[in-house]
């Protein structure tokens, strides 16, 4: 029976990933030095769109907010600045900021302070 390694170097520096990693999948190139997706503003009609899902979730509710016309980093500070002004949690995953809990008109709300074409999506 073959002994188990007991770190990574007695490994003998052999790793395998099928993740992508800290490397762009389009380009190649590092995250951190990536052109293709930083300035690249999501196509779309331009409006956001706010509504409230619960499927998929194990019956958590939480509010979405889609095709806001940002770059990534601008959507990144948006999402933080909504979560901070819902006073709760939430994330930024694929262009889609997601707020836990119930919070869409006070969303829609704060999207058009910021000057945001807003509107509720879903029923």
């Amino acid at each position: 029976m073959a002994k188990k390694a007991s770190s990574f170097a007695a490994l003998g520096g052999l790793v395998f990933s099928t993740d992508s990693g800290r490397h762009c999948p389009d380009c190649r190139q590092p995250v951190d030095a990536c052109t293709c997706k930083q300035t690249a503003i999501p196509e779309g009609d331009g409006i956001a769109r706010v509504r409230r899902e619960s499927k998929g979730r194990g019956g958590k509710t939480v509010t979405t907010v889609t095709g806001v016309p940002l770059a990534p980093d601008a959507l990144k500070e948006l999402a933080t600045t909504l979560k901070r002004r819902c006073g709760t949690g939430g994330a930024l995953k694929d262009g889609v900021i997601e707020i836990q809990g119930e919070h869409v008109e006070l969303l829609l709300a704060e999207l058009i302070k910021l000057g945001f074409k807003a509107k509720k999506s879903g029923g």
